[in-house]
């Protein structure tokens, strides 16, 4: 099995890694100057001035929508081809969305793409791809152990022509964003189907409509995250018409599982981009850094770290492009076990890489002066997020007992 790049996506990965040198990370100071400034001004989950200008000069240079399979709005990436690419965007988490290819916004647009009426597209899913608006996933709950999607509490019944839905979510990432205008909610329409994996539906919630309150945003490890936010937000007697619902009653765990295939890859391609940017900054501190009369990278100690890092990180690499070729050959929904192994085993390996990025920094490697904590916070929320380790795990020694029973 060979993974090479073919020409397209070398000219894209070429494009890329010019497009960062010479705006993403000369631009790192002036975005957290804009965010200090819109928190000033009593807006921190405004767009940043500096991204439009970004967002369009990538635009120009055919890096947009990069993510979207076989689809008339992008290049129509395989999941192999994309890899490499997200990748690059990963090493600057914030990085993405100048390119119309950050989360959540992405797996929507799939949802909406495949799932969606020609109503619902042309009223959510073009301005999405055009970069004019952010959505939102709401999906996980305080109350309930939201890891079984079985378990999701919150209610939509339907009255008439419409829809009520009432429930509590939380951590739904870009909802504090003024720019995100709509929800792809998933809730129980019918809470006593025999067969719990039909009890449940996906309906668009515009974020303007009436009995949506945000009741504040969550911190990941005790930072907030602006201009994206992950807020807790109650849905009281909040009605949308039928025809906001997606696929049809019943159908939202179906929906789920052919939206979260993709985005748990995704997140493991950017989680390599991160680590592979830490192994970077560590081994510049190593080798500038002396200590003991000696710099830190002749230390043994330090060398098999730099060693384990890049057998971490390559064993991630190749195990996330192994899963893209099974998603690209064989289905999401085949390819389950490759997707679950990836799910586990990068986020684990990167942390890993990045905690040990930090302590090569020592007390400025937990201090606002580096990306790294910041990277740390990402990756250790990657093993909760789209599933915790154990869920995956749990999935993975199923299908491997199945057939010895």
């Amino acid at each position: 099995m060979q993974f090479e790049f073919t020409p397209r996506v070398l000219a894209l990965r070429a494009e890329l890694l010019k497009f960062m040198d010479e705006h993403v990370y000369p631009n790192e100071k002036r975005r957290e100057e804009e965010l200090a400034a819109n928190a000033r001004a009593g807006r921190p989950y405004a767009e940043l001035p500096m991204m439009a200008g970004l967002k369009a000069k990538a635009r120009e240079r055919g890096l947009w929508n990069l993510f979207l399979p076989e689809s008339e709005h992008g290049p129509g990436l395989t999941n192999v081809e994309y890899a490499p690419l997200c990748e690059i965007m990963g090493r600057r988490y914030w990085c993405a969305e100048i390119f119309n290819c950050s989360a959540p916004d992405t797996g929507n647009m799939e949802v909406l793409a495949r799932y969606g009426t020609k109503a619902q597209q042309e009223r959510w899913l073009t301005p999405l791809l055009a970069g004019e608006i952010r959505s939102s996933f709401a999906m996980t709950e305080p109350e309930v152990a939201s890891s079984d999607a079985t378990n999701i509490r919150c209610s939509i019944r339907r009255e008439g022509d419409e829809y009520v839905i009432n429930g509590r979510k939380w951590y739904i990432t870009g909802a504090m964003n003024e720019r995100c205008e709509i929800f792809v909610l998933m809730g129980k329409t019918d809470p006593d189907n025999a067969d719990r994996h039909k009890q449940q539906s996906m309906v668009l919630v515009p974020k303007n409509t009436p009995g949506i309150t945000i009741v504040r945003d969550m911190q990941l490890l005790g930072m907030y995250d602006p201009p994206f936010g992950h807020p807790e937000i109650v849905f009281d007697n909040v009605r949308v018409p039928v025809e906001n619902i997606l696929l049809g009653e019943g159908r939202g765990f179906e929906i789920a599982q052919g939206r979260l295939g993709p985005g748990r890859i995704h997140h493991c391609m950017r989680a390599i981009g991160m680590a592979e940017a830490a192994l970077e900054m560590m081994c510049q501190r190593l080798v500038s850094r002396v200590a003991f009369h000696k710099p830190l990278s002749e230390q043994g100690v330090w060398r098999e770290r730099i060693a384990e890092s890049r057998m971490l990180i390559e064993q991630s690499r190749w195990m996330v492009l192994n899963a893209a070729y099974r998603m690209d050959t064989v289905g999401n929904k085949v390819a389950a076990k490759e997707i679950a192994m990836i799910k586990v085993l990068t986020p684990n390996n990167c942390v890993k890489v990045i905690d040990w990025a930090m302590q090569a920094f020592g007390a400025m490697g937990l201090s606002q002066d580096t990306l790294l904590t910041h990277f740390y916070a990402y990756e250790r929320h990657l093993r909760v997020a789209d599933g915790p380790d154990e869920v995956h795990r749990n999935a993975i020694a199923k299908q491997e007992l199945a057939a010895y029973q």
